[in-house]
């Protein structure tokens, strides 16, 4: 078997192995790179209304826990402090109340996971789990070896010495440019 056949069966078997990689790769690194126009772990839920939680009333436990009850968070209460003498904030699982205590004005927050992102980009980030960093290892050493290859899957003025060889100067001179451009 000659090398140009043998590039081919390893650009197309190594193609066919790391497809699920690619995607969530590819999926998650978009997401990331818009992260400060959205949350792409997370679908956060506002809601401004009013309770009956006053510092003129008085705040109790009890007067916490049935306003937990009235937004239907009563058994996922973890906590709640007082970040000033003016606002009481309450956390529960998935979510926050915060309370201005003059007026009761009420901010709540709920969360919920994004489907598909935040799994993808909880496998993006690698959370150092042994498997899956060598597995992400592996998937780069594929990706190394199908850029590499990728270059020799074409012979003549369409291949690496031909147009091949434009594109891929362009492909390396443009982050480079923005590099530059950025830091």
């Amino acid at each position: 078997m000659n090398l140009f056949k043998f590039n081919r069966i390893l650009h197309r078997d190594l193609g066919y192995l790391f497809f699920g990689m690619t995607i969530i790769y590819a999926l998650s690194g978009i997401a990331l790179n818009h992260i400060k126009d959205w949350n792409p772990n997370y679908i956060v839920e506002s809601e401004t209304t009013y309770s009956d939680l006053t510092a003129e009333i008085g705040i109790t436990d009890e007067r916490v826990m049935a306003f937990l009850e009235s937004i239907n968070e009563k058994e996922n209460f973890k906590k709640y402090y007082y970040p000033n003498q003016n606002t009481l904030k309450i956390f529960f699982q998935n979510g926050s109340a915060v309370i201005n205590l003059s007026n009761g004005e009420t901010q709540i927050e709920k969360l919920r996971r994004r489907p598909i992102f935040h799994q993808f980009n909880y496998l993006h980030y690698n959370h150092s789990k042994k498997l899956w960093t060598w597995f992400s290892d592996a998937y780069v050493v594929g990706l190394l070896i199908l850029a590499v290859g990728g270059l020799f899957m074409v012979k003549g003025k369409k291949g690496i010495t031909g147009r091949g060889a434009w594109l891929t100067t362009l492909g390396i001179v443009i982050p480079l440019i923005l590099y530059l451009l950025y830091v």
